[in-house]
């Protein structure tokens, strides 16, 4: 038993790692052709705000100014499955706070969803606290 899951446990730290690297590569780096090792040929596409396959995902990021930038979260896994809880900015006038669920087979993301939602101002926070990291957006 502790075998399996020290097993679990290697594949999702080495999945987290894949997934923030590929982030990395395509949205902060812009680069294709070493972020097409990231992801699968196959790559389904469940996002409102994307075009279908990887050309879809890599289409809207050539489309973005070259201001987009990245920023992860908090990231979990389990097994083949990794969510990381991310901020976009750069490219609309509000931030994007996005949770990514990716699915990933033999190290390759294979299947994504997203929810995404503004980024909240201190001044429009309910809560008074923001939304991603301890601080609110400039």
């Amino acid at each position: 038993m502790a075998k399996t899951k020290m097993a679990s446990e290697t594949i999702e730290s080495k999945n987290k790692a894949l997934v923030l690297e590929a982030f990395d590569t395509l949205f902060n780096k812009r680069d294709y052709e070493t972020a097409q090792r990231f992801w699968s040929p196959d790559y389904i596409q469940h996002s409102a705000h994307i075009e279908p396959g990887r050309e879809g995902l890599f289409n809207l990021i050539k489309s973005l100014p070259p201001a987009l930038k990245y920023e992860p979260g908090t990231i979990v896994a389990d097994v083949d499955f990794v969510i990381v809880h991310g901020r976009f900015s750069g490219f609309l006038p509000v931030n994007w706070i996005a949770a990514d669920v990716l699915r990933l087979e033999d190290g390759v993301l294979v299947e994504h969803w997203d929810v995404i939602q503004d980024e909240a101002t201190l001044e429009s926070s309910k809560s008074g606290l923001p939304m991603f990291g301890d601080k609110f957006p400039r």
